[in-house]
């Protein structure tokens, strides 16, 4: 089954503004159906066929004139000289919604992008699934240790696959693939090492210089791998808030896997009875919540002003997000049973913060409240709270 998307309306709305809608984001990660879905009308070509990348790289002009009523073209990263081309075609026929671009790697397609088509592009980043878009699909796994160890993925609803099993042959098909063609590696083991040493430290302070030395590899080389990692859409990094609140604060970005289904199965975590127990539980219920907060502004089509907060004395809020001047403070927390403890940090960060804030707890049990100090969220109320 095909489960809505809500970055369709963004997708839609950006159409009726701009001659070119690029939606970027992982391998696999539902772009082609997206755009399949939204324009039935417009014909498909993927420059990872090979014929089609050589026209494309040949003779671009002669390749986007076969398209008089504009196309979707996915992977476009694969031919970027043909960006500038497209500029001169759209700037003629001025005419919105014309061709709809996709694209996998990040930071090199984004540049492109800026450069060739800068003010005649609008720009969706999608991600896997929304934990929303699954629950109002029905899709939503029965527990949170399941939902965890599947991740979210489009595949893994849409078809009868263990996760162990498509995480394996993504990890060789896409992830090693594209890492060879970002950056020379010699030894891909010791990228694979790397790797899971890093999904290891999702959801703490990144340490480049420790990581790389547990890696057996230098920090500046940790430094260009996570780049790669956060060019394949596989990995973000949350920035700390920098606001004086008359503490000395923390300035290092915490790293977060973009899907825990993912970060399970490079940790090794197989299924849901593993999870329940495992000692990185809380990071991976944290990563989860954070990311979906990410999503959800992704979605609409619009930057994630998302952040952290922590000080020198080690008081943190897990999340932070400004909107409307007010911020909303998250505590996230995977335990069942909900402990008024948890609302400590937020009750903190209340009093250093001059401005309006709301505070919320976020936690692995079924339901939610309203306490003096703020909401007590369920996980899976907080799927459309974030």
């Amino acid at each position: 089954m095909i489960i809505p998307r809500l970055a369709s309306s963004a997708v839609q709305r950006l159409a009726k503004g701009f001659p070119v809608v690029a939606i970027t984001g992982p391998r696999q990660s539902g772009k082609t159906t997206l755009t399949r879905q939204l324009f039935p009308g417009k014909p498909y070509v993927s420059l990872e066929n090979p014929e089609q990348r050589l026209f494309a790289s040949e003779d671009p002009k002669r390749f986007l004139a076969q398209f008089a009523d504009g196309a979707v073209i996915d992977e476009v990263q694969r031919v970027p000289a043909l960006l500038s081309w497209l500029q001169g075609l759209v700037d003629e026929r001025q005419r919105m919604g014309d061709f709809i671009l996709t694209g996998s790697q990040q930071f090199d397609l984004v540049r492109h992008i800026t450069q060739s088509l800068a003010g005649r592009v609008g720009r969706v980043e999608l991600l896997p699934l929304q934990g929303l878009e699954l629950r109002q699909a029905g899709q939503l796994p029965s527990s949170l240790d399941e939902m965890m160890v599947k991740g979210h993925y489009p595949a893994l609803y849409s078809r009868e696959l263990l996760p162990q099993d498509w995480f394996a042959n993504y990890v060789a098909t896409y992830v090693e693939r594209d890492v060879r063609q970002l950056l020379q590696i010699k030894d891909l083991q010791l990228f694979q090492r790397f790797l899971r040493l890093a999904a290891a430290r999702s959801g703490q302070l990144l340490n480049l210089s420790a990581l790389g030395a547990d890696a057996g590899v230098s920090a500046v080389t940790a430094r260009e791998w996570i780049g790669v990692l956060e060019a394949s859409y596989l990995v973000m990094r949350l920035q700390p808030y920098f606001e004086n609140f008359g503490k000395r604060l923390v300035k290092t970005p915490k790293l977060y896997f973009l899907d825990t289904g993912l970060l399970c199965w490079l940790l090794g975590i197989h299924s849901a009875a593993v999870l329940s127990t495992h000692p990185l539980r809380g990071q991976i219920f944290e990563t989860m919540m954070v990311v979906e907060a990410y999503k959800a502004a992704l979605n609409k089509g619009r930057q994630a002003a998302i952040y952290f907060w922590r000080d020198s004395a080690g008081q943190e809020v897990d999340l932070l997000a400004q909107r409307d001047g007010v911020f909303e403070s998250y505590e996230i927390k995977s335990g069942a049973t909900f402990s008024p403890d948890w609302f400590k940090q937020l009750t903190q960060f209340e009093k250093l913060n001059p401005q309006a804030v709301r505070s919320t707890v976020i936690y692995g049990g079924e339901e939610s409240s309203s306490r003096s100090q703020g909401e007590v969220l369920a996980w899976t109320d907080a799927l459309d709270k974030l």
